[in-house]
């Protein structure tokens, strides 16, 4: 993950490879434990500010969870746009593509004279091995 704009250092490439093995949304005090678990020595602060500037650059997906906390994944760079599925309770997230969803934006978009719409929706719910247990 190329950090554009930002310096190289040893704490932004200790997150951005943590990144790469995360495959759901964390929050910042989860992100900055599993660096603690690493042997990262990287401040909270840190944690926050370069998580921001990387969602800012468009590196990761943010999620506002419903208590409030913002979450964050590095998704796969894609052509489409793509919403996700979220476990409630173990936190699992799907990538899914939602072409019907798409087409509900522009023709609310257009029906309401704006263009140049940016939207952002994902589902929260539990999977199938929560339910089960």
């Amino acid at each position: 993950m190329r950090m554009i704009g930002q310096r190289v250092t040893r704490q932004r490439v200790a997150i951005a490879e943590l990144l790469e093995d995360v495959d759901e949304f964390r929050s910042a005090q989860q992100i900055h434990q599993m660096l603690q678990q690493r042997g990262q020595e990287i401040g909270l602060a840190t944690v926050y500010r370069t998580l921001n500037a990387m969602a800012e650059q468009g590196h990761l997906e943010v999620f506002l969870q419903p208590t409030g906390e913002h979450t964050y994944l590095r998704c796969e760079p894609r052509a489409e746009h793509h919403h996700h599925l979220v476990c409630r309770t173990c936190g699992r997230t799907v990538d899914v593509a939602a072409p019907e969803l798409e087409q509900l934006v522009e023709s609310l978009a257009s029906s309401h004279d704006f263009t140049d719409v940016e939207h952002s929706i994902d589902f929260l719910g539990t999977c199938r091995d929560c339910a089960r247990a």
